[in-house]
């Protein structure tokens, strides 16, 4: 499963306690094959040549690293409401983009002291832009999304950059998520949609 940042390309108050996210790294995962599944899904949808060809977001490791938390975050929001199989799917999938950042961190040779203190700041980034994102999807507010897009893919950036696309996309992704059955979360087959 693990892919490495290199390679690719939540949780509000609707979610139990962020430090659960580590306490599964060694869980035996008894859905295996359902979690590759949509992981694998997901992690390919983060990886659309149109997020960073069309869509103002920069192909590097930390671009790849947004697009992921942004399709982690819709699967988490399309979660909320599913049965509690889907939602155990869910923590364990994001898990495994936890996994695969530990690996990612260790591939690039820091060392196991500094790990732990770079896992809790990316862990960090993916709240916060888990209650950014979803505060804005809430109340259907596309520029705000777009501005949150901006401050987060863009940190260094001198002037706001353009996120509307990315932000219409979003929104758009809900909609396509919230269409798909629960029998399609729960064998880890749901999709996200292209690019228009």
């Amino acid at each position: 499963m693990q892919q490495g940042l290199t390679q690719l390309g939540a949780k509000n108050m609707a979610f139990p306690e962020k430090t659960m996210i580590f306490g599964l790294f060694g869980k035996k995962n008894n859905n295996q094959a359902i979690v590759e599944r949509q992981y694998q899904a997901l992690t390919s949808a983060a990886r659309m040549p149109d997020f960073y060809e069309r869509l103002n977001v920069p192909d590097t490791v930390m671009g790849r690293f947004e697009m992921l938390s942004v399709v982690m975050i819709l699967f988490f929001r399309r979660t909320r409401a599913s049965a509690t199989s889907g939602q155990e799917i869910a923590q364990e999938i994001v898990d495994a983009f936890f996994e695969d950042i530990d690996h990612s961190i260790r591939e690039l040779g820091i060392g196991d002291n500094s790990v732990p203190k770079r896992m809790k700041k990316l862990a960090g980034m993916f709240y916060g832009r888990l209650e950014a994102y979803s505060n804005a999807m809430d109340t259907s507010d596309p520029t705000a999304l777009a501005a949150a897009l901006s401050r987060n893919v863009h940190p260094k950036a001198a002037h706001a950059v353009d996120m509307g696309g990315l932000a219409d996309w979003m929104f758009a992704a809900e909609a396509y998520l919230s269409a798909q059955s629960e029998d399609v979360v729960a064998t880890g087959s749901a999709t996200l949609p292209n690019v228009a």
